[in-house]
């Protein structure tokens, strides 16, 4: 036998082929079987095989992974694995790499669950940014739900308690394997022949398996689509379905969901009332201050009134004369007795007020002697005193005096 060394292989090499043939075209499966050969090792891996009557599967349970894990497994219990196969080429083995794994029985519809909410999640389903608003007064609601269940009564009940609006039903089932499609109908229905303001989509309360459809990808991808704003309305308080997540408001039942719908008439009466009284108050408030506006402008415009002007000009003008005399008055009078003191300081500082304390003044060609000197003989004198005036001749060595008397002018 010739052998072609180009086609020969390495164990490596068909090993490697191998494990990329399986992981490339393997995608995440969900397995279940009897958990055997249990070990959880100190590095917090978990070692296992999966076992059925047939066949067995090794698996492995890696830390980061089994952190999550809300129940002990051990050997003999029958458990649904979600994982990934992979091959360990060094020893030629093939084996599931588990990411998740839960009790069998309704630990399939909850693997199924969590794997469908991941995979939303991660393209963007559930952000608020694509959640659209409800109306705030809507003019038509339609219900998407069974016509036989009490869920459409409830919400008929309320919203017509509520707040008066058009109320369309689209019958549908919301229980078995036709009911998502059932309900994917609906939403078409209503967003290309019937449009209206809001959709609720729901049903009254059940089991995992009674709501199971409203978790439906191709049904949560139609709400995520729709253009008229969608109400989960699944009968449930404390779990949630992909429905709940990816429509636009959540409501925990039928009522509640026909609450969220549309406003409350009382509430409504009040808001009226309320707005009233302030658009009451507003505008006694806006006319009132106009009112004062109006009357500065009209005392404005009186203060700029020529009469007016003119008026306070001549009050004005009054006020500077009443001043202007007060002050010259008062100036008048302080120079009538700064002179008044004067004139009798002059007075007092007068000859004519020394002759009549017997003195006598004597002048010479109209000049005023005071000494002795100043005389000559045949000198002629005039003598002033208090009562007239007299002439006077100075003969003699000894300045003898000849006294005229002459009378007084």
């Amino acid at each position: 036998m010739k052998v072609d060394k180009d086609n020969v292989f390495t164990v490596s090499e068909v090993n490697r082929h191998i494990r990329n043939v399986i992981e490339n075209n393997i995608p995440n499966l969900f397995v279940e079987g009897e958990i055997a050969n249990f070990t959880h090792h100190r590095s917090g891996h978990i070692y296992f095989s999966l076992k059925d009557e047939k066949s067995t599967l090794r698996c492995v349970f890696f830390k980061a992974a089994n952190l999550s894990l809300k129940f002990q497994p051990k050997v003999g219990d029958k458990v649904i694995c979600l994982g990934k196969i992979s091959v360990y080429e060094k020893g030629g083995n093939y084996q599931l790499n588990v990411n998740r794994m839960l009790p069998s029985g309704i630990g399939e519809l909850q693997l199924k669950f969590d794997e469908l909410k991941r995979k939303l999640s991660e393209e963007g389903l559930f952000d608020n940014e694509y959640k659209k608003a409800i109306p705030e007064f809507p003019e038509s609601v339609g219900i998407i739900t069974s016509s036989t269940g009490a869920a459409v009564e409830d919400i008929r009940n309320v919203i017509s308690r509520r707040y008066p609006t058009k109320i369309y039903l689209y019958p549908a089932t919301v229980q078995g394997d036709n009911a998502a499609k059932e309900i994917i109908a609906g939403i078409e229905y209503f967003n290309t022949e019937f449009p209206v303001d809001v959709l609720i989509v729901g049903r009254g309360g059940g089991s995992q398996e009674d709501l199971f459809c409203f978790n439906d990808e191709k049904l949560a991808r139609k709400i995520f689509a729709s253009k008229i704003p969608v109400i989960s309305a699944v009968g449930h308080e404390i779990d949630f379905t992909i429905s709940d997540f990816v429509a636009d408001l959540r409501a925990p039942t039928p009522s509640a969901a026909a609450e969220l719908a549309v406003p409350d008439r009382r509430e409504l009466a009040d808001r009226i009332n309320n707005l009233l009284s302030n658009l009451r108050y507003t505008t006694q408030h806006y006319f009132t201050s106009k009112k004062l506006e109006i009357q500065e402008l009209e005392n404005a415009l009186d203060r700029a009134h020529p009469k007016n002007i003119i008026k306070d000009l001549q009050a004005r003008l009054e006020l500077v004369v009443m001043k202007l005399n007060s002050t010259t008055y008062n100036m008048l009078q302080t120079k009538r007795n700064n002179l008044e003191i004067l004139f009798n300081e002059l007075r007092e500082l007068s000859p004519h007020e020394a002759l009549k304390r017997g003195y006598s003044l004597i002048r010479k060609e109209k000049k005023i002697l005071n000494s002795i000197k100043d005389i000559n003989i045949s000198d002629r004198l005039q003598l002033i005193l208090t009562d007239g005036k007299c002439l006077a001749e100075i003969v003699g060595k000894q300045k003898n005096i000849t006294i005229t008397k002459k009378k007084k002018k």
